[in-house]
């Protein structure tokens, strides 16, 4: 976000004032929890789509015979770093211990390790350990399915992949709770190119930075943004008919902006309902043995992804 404020230095008086805002916004929410967690909820297997819009999630849901109603909440993030902080408070102790966490999110290690957190979108860094957030001992398995199943082409943990890891942990060790955090429709917005073969161009690796800067049109960035969603939607699909729950949920840790209000991507502490009104699906799922999961390591094991690259890969720079 810095780097939009140079490029335009009109802009450089809101960026010190955003800057200040969320200082104060993260030192509120830092006691007070502003939103629903997903842990007030009731859940057997929570799938988390990261960055999707209820808007959008509403326009194909009559694509998906899962899907029945999109009813919403809002969320305790408008970011991922900060949902993450927020959800995994030790207030929630006693359920983390009790969840299989599996996460295809690079900001996952980072806060739940309570590291100081660097610049994100290039903004006020962001001091986590102001958090009481349980640490990754806390749950019952924490897989950071990202660090070793990054995809050549796409640079990304592609949804097949999530969801291969999820049916095989909930048929190896039938987890209380299971969380699956599904890294699309999040940038790259790669479901065009996955679907035709072949790279991403530039507008689906960097999406809403060319809407903000003017380089594109908005309809085609929010289509590749939709044909993403349809892509992880397709997998889920296929996870609820490969894994037993009576109660599974679908939401996502916050949305997109795609220009409204004059904001791209999801700002961190932004309140905007684009962004922390999030989509609530309930559904079930039942096994019926037509899927055998891949879980074989992309990459040899020692050779850790780097989060700094990663972020870049997501949009982060």
């Amino acid at each position: 976000m810095a780097a939009h404020f140079r490029e335009s230095p009109t802009r450089a008086p809101l960026y010190v004032l955003y800057s200040w805002y969320l200082l104060l916004w993260f030192g509120i929410t830092s006691r007070r929890q502003v939103g629903t967690n997903v842990y007030d909820r009731e859940w057997d297997v929570l799938v988390v789509l990261d960055a999707c819009r209820t808007d959008t999630l509403r326009e194909v849901a009559d694509e998906y015979e899962f899907i029945t109603a999109v009813d919403e909440q809002w969320s305790v993030g408008s970011h991922s770093a900060e949902w993450l902080a927020q959800t995994f408070s030790t207030d929630y102790r006693s359920e983390i211990e009790r969840t299989r966490y599996i996460t295809s999110n690079p900001h996952a290690r980072r806060v739940l390790e309570q590291r100081m957190e660097p610049p994100v979108n290039n903004t006020t860094p962001v001091d986590f350990t102001r958090w009481d957030i349980a640490d990754p001992d806390s749950f019952e398995a924490l897989e950071m399915v990202w660090e070793d199943h990054l995809d050549d082409t796409y640079r990304v943990t592609l949804p097949e992949t999530m969801t291969d890891h999820a049916i095989h942990a909930s048929r190896t060790h039938d987890p209380d709770r299971l969380i699956v955090h599904y890294m699309q429709p999040h940038l790259p917005y790669l479901g065009p190119a996955l679907a035709e073969g072949r790279e991403p161009t530039e507008l689906e690796r960097q999406g809403y930075e060319k809407l903000q800067s003017g380089e594109a049109d908005r309809p085609a960035v929010y289509t590749a943004y939709k044909e993403t969603l349809r892509l992880v939607l397709d997998e889920v699909e296929e996870l609820i008919a490969n894994i037993d729950a009576d109660r599974v949920a679908i939401t996502a840790d916050h949305g997109e902006e795609f220009g409204e209000v004059s904001a791209y991507g999801h700002p961190e502490g932004f309140p905007h309902p684009i962004v922390r009104k999030v989509p609530w699906i309930e559904t079930t799922a039942q096994d019926r043995g037509t899927r055998e999961p891949q879980v074989e390591s992309d990459t040899e094991r020692g050779e850790r992804v780097d989060i700094e690259e990663h972020l870049k890969d997501l949009g982060y720079r």
